[in-house]
C-alpha cells in the first residue's frame, strides 16, 4: 500500500470535500455517475459506482446496489468516462544521479493519465527510483527499469556483451535496451546470454542485424519500426547505413508494400511486439516544419534551451540534400500502413511515443501518439487497448489494463468519450493511481510548478 499523502483538491462534489489529505490509512474512494469504459470489450457502462478501496477496485454497479463506507471520499462523475489508465511503454526519465529532475518528470507523465511507464534509457538511480515509487516514497506510474544502453561504443566484443547482460541482470534491471551499433559479432552474445538469464530485450534493431536477425532472435518488443522498412525495401543490401537515413527515412519512397504481410507474419509467430512510437516520426521526420509544433502549449514544460536545440534538429532534417517533401511524405504513409497491418494481422502493438524527444513533452506525446494510431487505422477502441489491455497482457499483470473488480485503481476519469473521438484523452478531469487520487485542481496546480517557460 502506498504510504504517499498527497493534498487533493476535489474539482466537484460538496465544499467540506474542497480539500482532502489522503494517506495510507483505509478509505474508500468512490465514483459516482460515471459512465465506465471497461475495455475488456468495446463498450460503455453507463451511470455506475465504482469503488476504490486499498488501491483496489472493491465495486462497480448501479448506486442502488452498491455499498461503501461512511466515510469515503466521493468524486461526482455523472456523465464522465472512467477507463483504466494508460502506459507509455518508450518512456525517458533523466539517466543522471540526481533523483529530483526524475520526480518532474514522472509527474509529467502521472498528470497526462500514464499509469505505467517503462523507462529506455537506464541508470542505477533508476533502481532506487523504481524502489521508492513502489513503497510509496515517491508520487509516480509503476515504472519497469531498462538497463544503460548496448551500444557500438559500450559493447565492442561479444564477451563484453554478454558479461553486460549479466551485470545488468544481477542488478535488478527489468529489462536491456538495445541501441545502434551492434553487430553480427556482439548481438547473437547479447541475445543468447538474456536467453540464459532471463531478461527481455527492446528498443532498436542495429542495421548490420537487420530486422528478421532481430525477429529470430525473439526481441521483446521492436520499438520505433526500427529496421522495418529496410526489410520492405528493394536493394537495401547495396547500401551502407548512412545512405538510408535515420529509420529509413531516405529510402522509404523506395519501400515494397507488398512485402509488409511477410515481416508482419515474422512478427506475429515469434511473438515480438511492437512499439511504434509513430509521434516520433510524425514530429521530426514528417514534412512539416518546425513551426507547426513549437508553439504547442505542452512546450512550456521544456526547457527553452531544450526547444530550441529541437528546432535546430528538425530544421536540420528539413535541409539535408536527401530531404523532400514527397519522401518524407511517403515514409509517414508507410509507417502508417505496417501499423494497420501489425494490427490487423494480431502482432501486439504497445502504447509508447518516445520523450522527451524531438517535439515531444514527456505526457503529453502519447496523446498525440494515440491521435496519430487512429490516422494510420486503428479505432480509437484499437488504439487505447495498446495502452491498457495489451500493455498488461505484455507485463503479465492479470489485475490490470480493465475495470473489474480485484484489479489495481490505476484509472483516469475524461469528461468525454473517447471511443467516439480520442482527442478526448487529453480532457482530464483526475487521475487516480492506486491509493491516490489527483482531481483536475490538483492537477493544474501541478502542472504550473513543472512550467519551464
Amino acid at each position: 500500500m502506498r504510504s504517499f499523502i498527497c493534498l487533493l483538491f476535489i474539482a466537484l462534489g460538496s465544499p467540506a470535500l474542497a480539500q482532502e489529505l489522503v494517506s495510507n490509512r483505509p478509505r474508500d474512494i468512490v465514483f459516482q455517475g460515471v459512465n465506465v469504459i471497461p475495455m475488456d470489450r468495446e463498450r460503455v457502462i453507463e451511470n455506475q459506482t465504482v469503488v476504490t478501496r486499498n488501491g483496489k477496485i472493491t465495486a462497480v454497479g448501479n448506486a442502488a446496489n452498491t455499498k461503501f463506507s461512511k466515510d469515503a471520499l466521493l468524486v461526482e462523475a455523472k456523465g464522465k468516462y472512467l477507463l483504466p489508465g494508460w502506459a507509455e511503454m518508450h518512456a525517458h526519465v533523466p539517466p543522471i544521479d540526481d533523483i529530483e529532475p526524475m520526480k518532474e518528470v514522472l509527474m509529467l507523465y502521472l498528470t497526462n493519465g500514464i499509469t505505467t511507464i517503462r523507462g529506455m534509457l537506464g541508470h542505477p538511480r533508476h533502481l532506487e527510483l523504481r524502489s521508492k515509487i513502489n513503497n510509496g516514497d515517491i508520487l509516480g506510474p509503476h515504472f519497469y527499469a531498462t538497463g544503460p544502453s548496448f551500444n557500438g561504443q559500450s559493447v565492442k566484443t561479444a564477451e563484453r556483451g554478454a558479461e553486460m547482460v549479466r551485470e545488468q541482470k544481477a542488478a535488478g534491471y527489468d529489462f536491456l535496451k538495445l541501441h545502434p551499433g551492434l553487430t553480427n559479432q556482439t548481438f547473437p552474445a547479447i541475445a543468447r546470454t538474456a536467453q540464459e538469464v532471463g531478461i527481455p530485450f527492446v528498443g532498436h534493431v542495429s542495421f548490420n542485424v537487420g530486422v528478421w536477425r532481430a525477429i529470430d532472435a525473439k526481441y521483446s518488443s521492436i520499438d520505433h519500426l526500427d529496421g522495418f522498412v529496410e526489410a520492405i525495401t528493394p536493394g537495401v543490401d547495396t547500401l551502407a547505413e548512412q545512405e538510408t537515413g535515420l529509420f529509413a527515412s531516405w529510402i522509404a519512397y523506395r519501400a515494397d508494400a507488398s512485402q509488409i504481410p511477410k515481416l508482419v507474419k515474422g512478427l506475429r509467430e515469434n511473438r515480438v511486439r511492437v512499439v511504434p512510437t509513430q509521434a516520433l516520426a510524425e514530429r521530426w521526420l514528417s514534412p512539416l516544419t518546425a513551426d507547426a509544433f513549437i508553439n504547442d502549449p505542452e512546450m512550456k514544460y521544456m526547457k527553452p534551451q531544450d526547444v530550441q536545440n529541437w528546432v535546430k534538429t528538425k530544421n536540420n532534417y528539413n535541409s539535408n540534400p536527401n530531404f523532400s517533401k514527397e519522401h518524407a511524405e511517403k515514409l509517414i504513409q508507410i509507417r502508417r500502413q505496417l501499423i494497420a497491418e501489425c494490427q490487423k494481422n494480431g502482432v501486439e502493438l504497445l502504447l509508447g511515443s518516445d520523450a522527451p524527444q524531438i517535439f515531444n513533452v514527456p505526457g503529453f506525446s502519447i496523446h498525440h501518439e494515440m491521435k496519430y494510431m487512429v490516422d494510420a487505422g486503428l479505432t480509437p477502441y484499437e488504439t487505447l487497448r495498446t495502452g491498457t489491455v495489451n500493455v498488461a497482457s505484455y507485463l503479465n499483470k492479470p489485475d490490470a489494463g480493465t475495470i473489474k473488480v480485484g484489479n489495481v485503481a490505476d484509472l483516469v476519469l475524461l469528461n468525454g468519450n473517447p471511443l467516439n473521438d480520442i482527442n478526448q484523452t487529453r480532457n482530464i478531469e483526475g487521475v487516480m493511481m492506486g491509493t491516490n487520487w489527483l482531481s483536475k485542481g490538483y492537477i493544474q496546480q501541478t502542472l504550473k510548478k513543472l512550467e519551464k517557460q
